[in-house]
């Protein structure tokens, strides 16, 4: 498997697959040793469903807007090429893998084994018991600004995971522009880049849930 990773993010028509939802929007941020490295996979898609109330609240797709869009066929290699062979990272991967894989055996094409991806989702929870772990929660525990978040977006949620994935590995975190994306090139080829490693000093309440659950869930020890 290659030492690239890629970031994923999916929006879709509604949550629950088995009620035929399907996806609307996929994206995909490529990054190596923490960087990104200027490949992104980016598309809006055409479910052929409409789209929930509360779907539309989420992302604001219009079915006007998605039947616009080629249809999930007519991209399937293109997406699968991009991700051959790397390391998936998705924030709750269980539903992204759910809806792909639908989509990927609609059109008769290899399933994603959820085995081979890591859940940043996981990864904060078992690191951060009690605590919120949803994207924007993790954004500001870790000061990330998500201010362009303003409707859930596949392309610019996966820009924000990969900078909280960083975060969650306690890896240091390249200083980056994710709007200028030749700007994190050059970071690589010079000397005096500047990392910042961040301490995060949990809250009073997250010092009482982490007691609760200490008390709760792990048996004591006696010798």
């Amino acid at each position: 498997m290659s030492s690239k990773e890629i970031v994923l993010d999916t929006e879709t028509t509604g949550l629950d697959v088995r009620e035929g939802h399907r996806i609307v929007e996929i994206g995909c941020v490529e990054i190596e040793n923490f960087l990104p490295t200027k490949k992104i996979f980016h598309c809006y898609l055409n479910p052929e469903k409409k789209v929930s109330e509360q779907a539309f609240k989420v992302h604001g797709y219009s079915d006007e807007f998605l039947s616009q869009q080629k249809k999930f066929s007519e991209i399937a290699d293109e997406f699968l090429d991009f991700i051959s062979e790397k390391k998936l990272i998705i924030h709750n991967a269980k539903f992204d893998i759910s809806h792909l894989n639908n989509e990927l055996s609609l059109v008769n094409k290899p399933k994603i084994n959820i085995k081979t991806v890591t859940d940043t989702l996981e990864i904060a929870k078992n690191k951060f018991p009690g605590a919120q772990v949803s994207l924007d929660a993790l954004c500001r525990r870790y000061k990330i600004d998500n201010s362009r978040r303003v409707k859930h977006t596949a392309i610019i949620d996966c820009e924000l995971l990969s900078r909280v994935y960083v975060n969650l590995l306690d890896q240091k975190e390249p200083l980056l522009d994710f709007n200028n994306v030749d700007q994190s090139i050059k970071l690589k080829k010079e000397k005096n880049v500047l990392y910042c490693k961040k301490i995060i000093r949990p809250s009073e309440e997250e010092i009482r849930s982490h007691k609760v659950f200490i008390k709760n869930n792990l048996k004591k020890n006696y010798f």
